[in-house]
This record gives C-alpha cells, sequence and structure tokens, in this order.
C-alpha cells in the first residue's frame, strides 16, 4: 500500500473519480429504475449502454467527423454534442424499450418465476453483445475528439478540467430532471403506483405495460447519456464495452440503495472516488477490484444501500 502516493496525489485522484463516476451514476440510474418497478435485475443494461456508444459514434460519423477530425470550433462542438447526446440516448432507449417487449413482456404474461427472468437477462445481454460484435467485426470503434481538454482552475494544488465539470454537471443535470419527472409528473405518477402496488394500481387505471415500457425507455436514456460520456472520456469504445463498467453501475446502485434513484446518484460518484483513492493506494491494477470489494461489504453489513429508500416508497 503505498499512502504517499495517495497523499501526493489525493486531490487528483478525487476529481478523476468524480468525473469517472458520474458515468456509474448514470449508467446504474437504469438498474435501479427496472429494479424498483419490476424487482428485476436487468443484466442486459449493460448491453443498452455499449449500443449508445456506438450510436453516438455513427451519428457523427454521418456528420463526417471521425476519430481523427480536429476538435471542433466552440460553436461547432455544442452542435456535435447535441447531436451525439441525442443519436445515443435514442439508440440507447430503443434498444431498451424492445428488450423489455421481446424479452421480458412476454415472460411477465405467463408469470415466469424470478429466476427465469435473471436467465433471460443474461442471455440477452450476450446476444446483443454478439450480434454488436460480429456486426463491428470484434475491433474497437474510435470516437471523434469532441472537447479539447484545458484546465479551468485549481484548487489547493488540484487540476480541474473542462471535462470533469462537464462530465459531473451532466450526471447531476440530468438526475435533477428524472427525479422532478418521477416525483412531480403524472406519468412518474404512475410509476411510482406500479412499483408501490401494481396491482391496485391497475385496478386506479394505470396501463402497466405502458408504464414498464416508460422505465425502460428512461433507463435507456439514461444509459445513452453515460454513453456519450465514456466516449468523451475514453475516446473509444468496443462490443464489450459494457461488461465490465455494467459490474461497477450495478455496485453503484446497491451502494446507494438499489431502487432509490438519489441512491444511484450518490453511489455511482462515491464509487469513482473511491476507485480513484484505490487506484492511489494499491495501484490502477486493482482498481477494479475497488467495486466488488465494496459490493461485498454493503451486502453484508448494509443491504439495503446509503439511502434504502425504494421507488415505491419515494414522496411526492
Amino acid at each position: 500500500m503505498n499512502f504517499d502516493q495517495l497523499f501526493s496525489n489525493f486531490g487528483d485522484l478525487s476529481v478523476q473519480g468524480l468525473a469517472q463516476g458520474a458515468i456509474y451514476a448514470l449508467f446504474a440510474l437504469g438498474y435501479t429504475l427496472v429494479y424498483g418497478v419490476l424487482r428485476l435485475l436487468n443484466f442486459a443494461h449493460s448491453e443498452v449502454f455499449m449500443v449508445g456508444t456506438f450510436g453516438s459514434i455513427v451519428a457523427l460519423n454521418m456528420l463526417g467527423l471521425d476519430q481523427n477530425s480536429p476538435v471542433p470550433a466552440f460553436g461547432a462542438m455544442l452542435f456535435y454534442l447535441l447531436v451525439a447526446l441525442l443519436a445515443a440516448c435514442l439508440t440507447s432507449g430503443v434498444t431498451a424499450v424492445l428488450l423489455e417487449r421481446v424479452a421480458y413482456r412476454p415472460l411477465r404474461k405467463r408469470n415466469a418465476p424470478v429466476l427465469t427472468f435473471l436467465i433471460t437477462a443474461i442471455g440477452a445481454s450476450v446476444v446483443i453483445s454478439e450480434a454488436v460484435g460480429i456486426a463491428t467485426r470484434r475491433k474497437p470503434w474510435g470516437a471523434p475528439p469532441l472537447i479539447r481538454q484545458k484546465e479551468l482552475f485549481t484548487i489547493a494544488g488540484t487540476t480541474i478540467t473542462n471535462l470533469q465539470v462537464f462530465l459531473v454537471l451532466l450526471a447531476i443535470g440530468l438526475m435533477i430532471v428524472l427525479d422532478v419527472f418521477i416525483n412531480r409528473t403524472r406519468l412518474g405518477r404512475g410509476v411510482r403506483a406500479i412499483a408501490q402496488d401494481p396491482n391496485t394500481a391497475a385496478l386506479m387505471g394505470v396501463n402497466k405495460d405502458r408504464v414498464i415500457a416508460l422505465v425502460f425507455l428512461l433507463g435507456g436514456i439514461m444509459a445513452g447519456a453515460a454513453a456519450l460520456m465514456y466516449n468523451l472520456k475514453i475516446t473509444g469504445t468496443h462490443f464489450f464495452a459494457g461488461f465490465d463498467l455494467g459490474i461497477k453501475a450495478f455496485a453503484a446502485a446497491v451502494l446507494g440503495g438499489i431502487g432509490n434513484l438519489r441512491g444511484a446518484l450518490l453511489g455511482g460518484l462515491l464509487l469513482g472516488v473511491l476507485e480513484g483513492w484505490g487506484s492511489g493506494l494499491f495501484g490502477t491494477n486493482w482498481t477494479p477490484v475497488v467495486a466488488f470489494v465494496i459490493l461485498i461489504l454493503v451486502l453484508l453489513f448494509r443491504p439495503t444501500g446509503l439511502l434504502g429508500e425504494s421507488l415505491g416508497r419515494a414522496r411526492a
């Protein structure tokens, strides 16, 4: 354990962890939304994210940008960022809705046991991943550069870049929009009603299938936003991109309290910071282990997570 490296780079590791945790947070929202409503661990959500990374790159390629293109000017950058965000959200959202319609809804109609849903989720994950792998010939894709990283300011010797600020603010902003939608709109009340008591909600006129499709769509949109953030930070993707990140996002959802929207944000940011500290203390090779250790500790000592409030009990 290298405490000197941890303390000497504490600020940089923390800021880098927050930027990475912002991706985990948006990714984790898909897990927590679906679990909060259906009590289903949608392990195919990692592939929903992965498809979004490719959707973003394809949209930019259609506009004439590739990984070797120069960074666009500020006005053009905003346009390309918006296009990439919309493309990623649309691609992931449609994939999530199709996944629910094709893989999960038939099982719900047959009142299949929980284990069947879990096996189906794993199977769907493999199918989507392999399909994209075949389509891309299992080669990585480079993402067009959209943001030129530069220092914005320095706090106590810690450099804050424009990309880090953008990632964190985008995650917090989208989380606020989603939280307001779930807690303050009519459709959001329907989501919370189905999460709390689906049978009673159906008797009150709430369309269960429509609400569940909406939940998958919202989770897919958040995964699409995380996909764009991933492309900006990692500058590329591949057909297996969702696997490792999906495990960490699931750990973040459990850490914050799976089924709790605000818990997903807290868990993602906290996990990113803890990973950053872990890389400084143990070395970068041990960074992936941090998520698993945290997941085990949370399940052992606080299985409901840090916040622990389920979606069905969220107050308006």
